[in-house]
């Protein structure tokens, strides 16, 4: 869960018809490089279910959206200096993060999971990964995690997800620690063969936070992040979220409510 140069990707994508427009046109910030949740698909246009949600958000609101790509590392600082308005891409709302951004309430819940070649043992513990190399995508709340209880494994950061996945089929990382969901859409794929889940799911507040949710500028929490609160509770209850879940996942991927 949140989740990645700072050079950012000309992608754009108009999200809404000019007659939703209502004021200002947003500029959401996305990954565009994190399947299920938001890829760039072979026709060159952004795909998956966070960027489905984007879509349902902005006709909630009634606004006119673009959506601006970039490498993940780069969303928040691009958020802080103005170039996009908000972020939908797998931010877990953590306490560190809430120093420097606002979120909406949360949208989406997913522990994190370790995944290694088949026939991997099972144990994950920072104890049996001594001398192993662990791939993390940098400014997660994964790199964190390894980095605070991972001490005498060796980490490596890359840009992307997918770059780990390349690495762990070559045997240049031994473990990569990602987002459950995300993994269990990269293992039915064929470039998944080969790989499996290690160890137990891992939902630890202090690292991973109490969900993923849009990250706002702090001075625009009571405005655009309430008009955002609205517009998740719209999309939920018309039934729209479930309809558009069902067609990444078959399982539920909603928060739990408290």
């Amino acid at each position: 869960m949140l989740r990645r140069s700072l050079a950012a990707v000309a992608v754009l994508a108009v999200l809404t018809t000019p007659a939703l427009a209502q004021g200002k046109k947003l500029k959401i910030g996305v990954e565009g490089a994190y399947p299920p949740f938001s890829e760039v698909g072979a026709d060159g246009k952004l795909k998956g279910f966070e960027i489905d949600l984007a879509y349902a958000y902005c006709a909630a609101m009634k606004r006119e959206c673009e959506l601006v790509q970039q490498e993940f590392d780069a969303l928040i600082p691009a958020l802080q200096a103005r170039k996009v308005d908000a972020i939908i891409a797998s931010v877990s709302i953590t306490d560190e993060r809430k120093k420097s951004i606002a979120f909406s309430k949360p949208y989406l819940a997913s522990p994190a999971a370790f995944i290694a070649k088949s026939g991997t043992a099972a144990d994950a513990s920072p104890a049996a990964l001594k001398g192993k190399k662990i791939g993390v995508q940098s400014a997660t709340t994964f790199e964190k995690y390894v980095d605070a209880l991972y001490k005498t494994s060796t980490v490596s950061r890359y840009a992307t997800q997918d770059q780990i996945y390349l690495e762990l089929k070559a045997g240049r990382v031994d473990y990569t620690l990602v987002d459950k969901f995300a993994a269990d859409a990269y293992l039915k794929t064929d470039a998944g063969k080969g790989m499996a889940f290690v160890g137990k799911d891992i939902d630890d507040e202090k690292f991973f936070g109490v969900g993923i949710g849009v990250g706002l500028r702090k001075a625009e929490a009571a405005t655009l992040g309430k008009a955002f609160d609205a517009a998740i509770d719209a999309v939920n209850a018309s039934g729209e979220y479930k309809k558009l879940s069902s067609k990444y996942f078959a399982y539920d991927v909603a928060p739990k409510k408290k």
